[in-house]
């Protein structure tokens, strides 16, 4: 990948807006916090726009407490006067949910820098690598490529947190020598990988632990033990106190039963639902949220429904499902 041209980009503005995936997870937020910093120590302005809140095991990112929550009234001039709006783990206009129809009136640059696939039109300059294990990554290779600033502890740890997560701790199917390489040279600036660790995964509020708790109990297993499905409503978070932040993962449990080759969550929302799709091996996932709208990964994807009814989706998802089983 060639970053001059985003090193060109960067040098010769001035003001820049910086937005993220709805739902951010630490791969977003990471970098998302990590260009920050950079573009900080170049003496630009710059404005951290998302449309979701931080989720709470993700604040200890964000150092100087800079994302701001978007509302219309106080941030749509500030997206239409940006020189430039970097779009950060993410490729397509439903990640951003309605700050999209702003993003696309700006005639400035709209620089994805990404490593999923599929993307739309609402990015028009790309810097992107779906080969990556994490956007993370690429910004670790464009600050070792560049030299445009020296890395720091605070980039470090934004940059490996990102990584970290996106590879599910170095286990997933994209994490490559490369990876490790990279995770290596971030612990050179001090990081620390196991307060990393804990701060994400292991400071959980009550609230997560007991929507958890009755998503686990939702389970049910088709396809002779291959498929496993969980569900969530709005009366569970309604009961438990949690919210939308809080179900990021659950998904994973179903991947963790022996046999188990497609997982998925289903996710009520008040204006639709939310799936959460997961695979194994050469099961194409991403072609099945393809059919729903939606995309991702090859064994990692989501989709988002408006005005939708989850009790009309679960069975029709889980019979589409079934000749992506038939194929292995």
């Amino acid at each position: 990948m060639d970053f001059k041209p985003l090193r060109e980009i960067i040098e010769g503005n001035q003001s820049f807006v910086l937005t993220t995936h709805v739902n951010p997870d630490a791969d977003a937020i990471g970098s998302q916090i990590a260009l920050y910093l950079i573009l900080k120590k170049l003496n630009k302005n710059i404005r951290l726009i998302n449309f979701s809140v931080t989720p709470q095991n993700l604040l200890f990112l964000d150092f100087d407490d800079v994302i701001e929550h978007y509302s219309p009234d106080l941030h749509d001039e500030v997206i239409l006067s940006s020189d430039v709006i970097f779009l950060l783990d993410l490729n397509q206009a439903s990640r951003v949910v309605k700050m999209g129809d702003i993003l696309r009136k700006t005639e400035k640059p709209r620089i994805c820098i990404d490593h999923h696939r599929d993307p739309d039109d609402l990015p028009n300059l790309f810097f992107t690598d779906d080969y990556a294990s994490a956007t993370s990554e690429i910004l670790f290779r464009f600050l070792d490529e560049t030299k445009i600033v020296e890395p720091d502890l605070q980039i470090a740890t934004a940059l490996y947190a990102g990584i970290m997560t996106d590879t599910g701790a170095f286990r997933y199917e994209r994490t490559s020598p490369y990876t490790h390489h990279v995770a290596s040279r971030l612990l050179e600036y001090n990081v620390d990988p196991n307060d990393v660790y804990e701060s994400i995964f292991e400071k959980s509020n009550i609230n997560r632990i007991n929507l958890l708790g009755i998503a686990l109990a939702s389970l049910k297993m088709v396809y002779d033990g291959q498929l496993c499905y969980m569900e969530i409503r709005q009366k569970d978070l309604d009961s438990t106190g949690a919210n939308e932040s809080d179900v990021d993962g659950f998904v994973n449990y179903c991947m963790t039963i022996a046999g188990v080759k497609i997982g998925l969550l289903f996710f009520e929302l008040n204006d639709g639902l939310k799936i959460s799709f997961r695979s194994k091996g050469t099961i194409p996932i991403n072609k099945l949220a393809g059919e729903y709208n939606g995309g991702g990964h090859f064994n990692a994807s989501g989709a988002r429904l408006y005005n939708k009814k989850i009790e009309d989706y679960i069975p029709k998802v889980i019979a589409d499902a079934e000749k992506y089983l038939e194929r292995m």
